[in-house]
């Protein structure tokens, strides 16, 4: 998971993943798990947008499905389709068929374990609809990854990548303590992280982020761009405030030899449950972000 194109900590810790680094998803699941669930709101109105152009699917995919929370959202949105979640991790794959018959689709969800986008060839069938969110960036060849996508669709099929977006925020740029702007100086540290992490993926190769022209490229017609707010205003509720401390937890650790130490100071006391004014008890935080999903159709 984490999710954004900077929507979460790491560009990583988030929903969708393909496994073209080491991060260890499994035990990241909870992580995943509780960020998707906050994010839900967002991620159902993007499929309601992809449903207007995807009417009545037989097959939908959902390519770095993580613990399937998206992929549940699917069954949900398209009733009559089967729903497959394709991840590398198998733990997180069990978590989605546990999802899957708690939510009572269970006879219509499958998934597929292995890298991706290697595993979608094992498919029974051409997908009517093969969603991305966020895995197609730990893919070292994503001009590759997109094509092999592209040849999982059925004519007429849609390919649907979330990449790109907005930075969440969760406080204001002054939190009464330490220098303002906390949040913008975590973001700069985080886009070095995530340059770094694609420049040692395997077969890494540079590309200028112009998904529709990437689809295009792929033999895709682009259909539209969208991006869907997920706005939480304070005072949250207990789930999204979790989430946040959860998120800036995941900060403190991974960016941990790049923050000054007045940022790192400020973290920690943000961190501390025992302060009145940490994210655990302060009345102002808040969950405000934005995910951008590119569509595209395979010609029929």
């Amino acid at each position: 998971m984490a999710h954004d194109h900077h929507a979460h900590p790491g560009h990583d810790a988030r929903h969708g993943h393909a496994h073209g680094d080491d991060i260890d998803w499994a035990v990241m699941a909870a992580t995943l798990e509780a960020e998707a669930e906050v994010f839900a709101p967002a991620y159902a109105r993007a499929l309601a947008w992809l449903g207007k152009e995807v009417t009545e699917p037989g097959l939908v995919v959902d390519a770095g499905s993580g613990p399937g929370v998206i992929s549940c959202l699917m069954a949900e949105t398209f009733p009559g389709a089967r729903v497959v979640a394709a991840d590398g991790s198998e733990p997180l794959l069990e978590r989605a068929r546990d999802r899957a018959a708690r939510q009572g689709v269970a006879d219509r969800f499958d998934t597929l374990a292995g890298d991706l986008p290697d595993s979608l060839a094992e498919l029974d069938y051409p997908a009517d609809l093969l969603w991305a969110s966020r895995s197609l960036h730990h893919l070292g060849d994503q001009r590759a990854a997109l094509a092999a996508f592209g040849a999982r669709l059925a004519p007429g099929g849609t390919l649907a990548i979330l990449e790109g977006g907005l930075p969440s925020r969760y406080l204001p740029r002054d939190i009464g303590f330490g220098r303002p702007g906390l949040q913008a100086r975590l973001d700069a540290a985080q886009e070095e992280r995530f340059a770094r992490m694609r420049a040692e993926l395997p077969g890494a190769v540079a590309e200028t982020e112009d998904w529709p022209a990437l689809l295009t490229a792929a033999g895709l017609k682009h259909t539209g761009t969208r991006s869907f707010l997920l706005d939480i205003p304070a005072p949250v509720p207990d789930r999204a405030r979790a989430f946040v401390v959860t998120a800036l937890t995941r900060f403190r650790d991974v960016l941990t030899d790049t923050l000054d130490a007045d940022d790192t100071t400020t973290l920690d006391r943000l961190l501390d449950p025992t302060d009145p004014r940490s994210v655990h008890r302060r009345p102002d935080v808040f969950v405000l972000t934005a995910h951008t999903v590119h569509r595209a159709v395979r010609p029929v």
